[in-house]
């Protein structure tokens, strides 16, 4: 390794305001800044229409704020108390002392504590405007936001609905698709119009001037102040929010926890920064949180990349950013310079690009300047005003973007100074904007690139404001740089390399073929990704790689070592423990053991010739994965998979929606539109004008009294749940089943159970007399005299429960279907497992059983509704996981008499789905083995904790 460069000592001086440097990348540095060499030649301008920006000059000067004196953080204050929380005051917390959040009025002025808030101006109950009734907004919200019909279908749609209503002498709600937009339009709560500026390149012009040097660049932005204030006032985020700083411990251990951003230590210590301004003590700190990410719409036209900027704040909790209910926010589209490929990796084209990247985010962000450095008044969605602070926060990007953000090298980390060539460098210092702009005054360009991994000609964008340190900004990347990148494009692929190189490439195709055929017969599960042809197709998205590491442990575990086995069950248990909703000091110190576990048996790749070394940035990022739980709370509330499914929704969506011609300014409208359905929605909600359905309202009002269906249809096999977190439950499906049997007698003959109706009998002795431990053939028949009435069959179950990690609504709540099918979806039966709760006193598998669901069934007796579900029981091997892949291993349960055990058992004590997958071990999979078949074609099974992270929550 080569020794770093000492000191230089030449003089450079800046020919505008004749500073002096040490170097000429001091010089370089100082003149982007203070001197950019790109000229604005258009001012923001404020278009409701969004056309074309407008040619006006502006000021673009952005005003400059003294930055604080490096230093330690401020000291804790003494008089901090512990606020009790959670049931039983099972957990405590410590607020910041200084940056209370303390209600105060429209100017300004504290109030005392239980002070109600200062009524708004009221508005009636029936006032929809500017819309005419409930279901004039409902239908706009529904075709706008949920259906996105085009406007040519809607207007056939109403033309068809004026149709019907001529003989009535009716009219529809809107004539025309014109009056719904122009409606939507006119919507004035929460709207932030789109603005525009656009550069061009100011610096030396070759004597050949290339065309890139000569085009115009438009940036198109929302003013993001106000996004934040309207995102504050969002009476949707009113409970989800926390105004203060705060650590969080456990009341029996006093051990710390982490979860939302405020619970993180960096809100702490940047607040301690703040509180020594008298004048800010009692405000709100609200970090702004962005993300940016190019994405392609489309692959068959001409412009098809965008390059999306989005903002949070760190104030709203993790499940509200998660849940995609605007808790994430479209805030501009940057420009994409393009030229010849002759001139495309010149090095002032890819100055210019990167540079114009951070200029633009510097001018889009300036007008949080003023409420970094002194509070402002805001109003809150609890009607409270409030001073806020602003700050930048962490900045939310794959690998790609974080050196773009961090103007650092490729191959180099962007949060330390290890080595590109020995990333593993345990003893490497962490990167700091001071360290930075010391080496940058000093060393000369080469030397910035080549010992420190700095791009020295940029500015990062931060520089430009108040306590902002990009370094420290960068946010855990859980789906590119782990998930993408360190599962799919390293170790899946290190496999594949390994197979060929110990086996050669005949044997090794035989392999893979069968790898395949092993995660293609891999039994459905909700939420699970089929992969009918195995992992071989050429696009590969996130969500196929999240898919891919649910099945892929068990179906390399007997073609490859011991130790490559050992190396993706700690890299899976790496990834499903950071992605937990809480993490504990006790999850860190198994963070830690785990990654040692990861590192030590990766090795393997490395002996037998697969890798030269581990300097992989995206592996490397794991290293840092502790400091950064500790700094901003549990990573998935700010992982890229929030602003990768943004994509879809701000992005791509509107993209198909427009006509492809100049789509940018259509897209830009549509997502105005959405976000003014979105804001309306939460303020005629907050105003309790939602309670219902349109038609019952009516139904209401008229006096009638009708049986309404308001059940919602599932999307598949499973879904968020809006609302609060409650109790778990499980339910039958709604509608039962006509063409089954309706009889114990025939259902015993559907499903091949001669002895079913004793274990109906069985069941009913269990419910009858719960505390009776004796065999149920002991007890008379008069006392239990089993069932022989009518039933009803139900192909499916809902199991409803708290799984915050998954996808789930606002309150953490996840909603799954167990499935007991004769047939399903024309591919044979599907017969579900599920984990049944057979000790509740035990944690973990220790407490619950599988059982396969063959049939769900309901009957009454004696008065009594009994919601019931047939099962064959599994028998746990062993007495703990297996050692090898970390999972616990079951096989089908038989009697004493090598019958299946069966049995009828209340489906109250059914708890979730459970996901099986076989034990392959060495044996090759039969062509012919289908899903529908892996339940029955097995003599072993692993009860797959990776199928979801709810399932590594409880499958220990």
């Amino acid at each position: 390794m080569h020794a770093r460069p000492m000191v230089g000592l030449s003089r450079y001086v800046c020919k505008q305001c004749k500073r002096s440097f040490r170097n000429r990348s001091g010089l370089t540095q100082h003149t982007h800044a203070r001197h950019p060499r790109f000229s604005t030649i258009s001012a923001p301008t404020d278009n409701s229409g969004v056309g074309d920006p407008l040619a006006e000059v502006g000021d673009d000067a952005a005003a400059d704020f003294p930055h604080p004196e490096p230093g330690l953080d401020a000291e804790t204050d003494d008089n901090i108390h512990a606020v009790f929380i959670g049931p039983g005051d099972s957990l405590f917390r410590n607020y910041h002392p200084g940056l209370t959040g303390q209600p105060c009025n429209a100017n300004g002025d504290f109030l005392p504590d239980g002070t109600q808030p200062e009524p708004r101006q009221p508005k009636p109950p029936d006032d929809w405007s500017p819309y005419n009734s409930r279901l004039e907004f409902e239908l706009a919200d529904f075709i706008y936001t949920r259906n996105q019909m085009s406007a040519a279908n809607l207007n056939i749609l109403l033309e068809l609905w004026a149709a019907s209503l001529v003989e009535a002498g009716a009219n529809p709600i809107f004539s025309s698709y014109k009056e719904m937009y122009r409606t939507i339009d006119k919507t004035e709560v929460g709207d932030v119009k789109w603005q525009s500026f656009t550069v061009k390149y100011a610096g030396d012009v070759e004597t050949d001037p290339v065309p890139w040097m000569h085009d115009e660049y438009d940036i198109w932005f929302r003013d993001p102040h106000e996004v934040v204030q309207n995102m504050l006032a969002n009476p949707e985020f009113a409970k989800e929010m926390d105004y203060r700083p705060f650590r969080e411990y456990d009341t029996k251990s006093s051990t710390r926890r982490w979860q939302d951003f405020m619970s993180g230590d960096w809100a702490w210590r940047q607040a301690d920064i703040i509180a020594q301004d008298p004048d800010c003590l009692g405000s709100v700190f609200v970090p702004i949180i962005l993300g940016s990410d190019k994405t392609t719409v489309s692959v068959a036209t001409g412009q098809n990349d965008y390059y999306p900027l989005y903002l949070s704040i760190g104030n709203i909790r993790n499940n509200v950013r998660r849940a995609h209910r605007n808790g994430v926010v479209l805030i501009g589209f940057l420009a994409m310079p393009k030229t010849t490929r002759e001139h495309a990796n010149k090095d002032n084209f890819r100055k210019f690009r990167r540079q114009l990247f951070h200029s633009s985010l510097g001018r889009i962000l300036k007008t949080f300047k003023p409420g970094m450095v002194k509070p402002e008044v805001v109003l809150f969605g609890d009607d409270h005003y409030r001073r806020v602070v602003y700050g930048l926060g962490p900045y939310i990007a794959d690998y790609e973007e974080q050196a773009l953000v961090t103007c650092i090298v490729r191959n180099w980390c962007p949060r330390c100074l290890a080595y590109r060539n020995n990333l593993d460098d345990d003893n490497a210092l962490h990167r700091c904007r001071d360290h930075a702009e010391m080496l940058i005054a000093e060393f000369a360009l080469d030397a910035l690139w080549n010992e420190y991994g700095i791009v020295g000609e940029l500015v990062p964008f931060t520089n430009d404001f108040l306590r902002a340190d990009i370094y420290e900004l960068i946010a855990p990347d859980l789906l590119h740089q782990i998930i993408k990148g360190a599962f799919k494009d390293h170790l899946v692929e290190w496999v594949e390399k390994y197979l060929r190189h110990t086996h050669g490439d005949a044997r090794a195709n035989e392999i893979l073929d069968d790898i395949d055929r092993r995660i293609a017969a891999v039994a459905p599960f909700p939420g699970l990704r089929r992969f009918p042809q195995g992992r071989h197709f050429k696009q590969w998205t996130g969500d196929d790689s999240k898919a891919l590491m649910k099945v892929y442990l068990p179906a390399i575990e007997g073609h490859v070592p011991q130790e490559i086995v050992r190396t993706f069950r700690a890299f899976l248990e790496f990834c499903y423990l950071v992605r937990r909703n809480v993490l504990t000091e006790k999850d860190l110190d198994d963070l830690d053991e785990i990654l040692a576990r990861f590192y030590r048996y990766r090795e393997v790749f490395k002996t037998t010739g697969i890798v030269a070394n581990f300097s992989l940035p995206r592996q490397h990022a794991m290293k840092h994965y502790k400091q950064l739980i500790q700094l901003f709370g549990v990573p998935n509330g700010l992982c890229s998979s929030i602003t990768e499914s943004k994509h879809v929704k701000a992005v791509k969506k509107p993209y198909r929606r427009t006509n492809k011609y100049h789509a940018l300014g259509q897209m830009l409208l549509i997502n105005q539109r959405l976000d003014k359905l979105a804001t309306a929605r939460a303020d005629f909600e907050s105003r309790g004008m939602l309670e219902g359905t349109c038609l019952s309202t009516v139904l209401d009002q008229l006096g009638e009294d009708i049986l309404l269906n308001t059940s919602s249809l599932s999307r598949g096999d499973y879904e968020d749940v809006n609302g609060p977190r409650v109790e778990a439950h499980v339910c039958l499906a709604r509608s039962r089943q006509r063409n089954r049997a309706a009889t114990i007698v025939a259902l015993a003959d559907e499903l091949h159970i001669p002895n079913l109706s004793e274990l109906v009998r069985a069941f009913l002795v269990g419910q009858l007399y719960p505390d009776d431990n004796h065999d149920p053939a002991d007890i008379p028949h008069l006392e239990c005299p089993g069932y022989e009435g009518k039933i009803s069959i139900y192909n499916s179950a809902s199991s409803t429960f708290y799984a915050p990690s998954d996808l789930s609504g606002v309150g953490g709540m996840h909603r799954e279907y167990i499935r007991a099918a004769p047939t399903w979806r024309q591919e044979g039966p599907r017969y579900d497992c599920a984990f049944v709760i057979t000790d509740p006193e035990l944690e973990g598998m220790r407490g619950m059983d599988v059982a396969r669901m063959l049939c769900f069934f309901s009957f009454k007796a004696g008065g009594v509704f009994y919601p019931c579900a047939i099962v064959r029981w599994f028998d746990r091997l062993g007495d703990a996981p297996d050692e090898l892949t970390g999972m616990w291993m079951v096989r089908p349960s038989f009697t004493p008499n090598h019958q299946r055990n069966l049995a009828v058992i209340h489906i109250d004590t059914i708890f979730r789905a459970a996901h099986l997958i076989p034990i392959y071990g060495r044996e090759f999979v039969p062509r012919e083995i289908a899903p529908c078949h892996s339940y029955d074609a097995f003599y072993g099974y692993y009860v797959n904790k990776f199928a979801d992270h709810h399932a590594f929550e409880i499958a220990y």
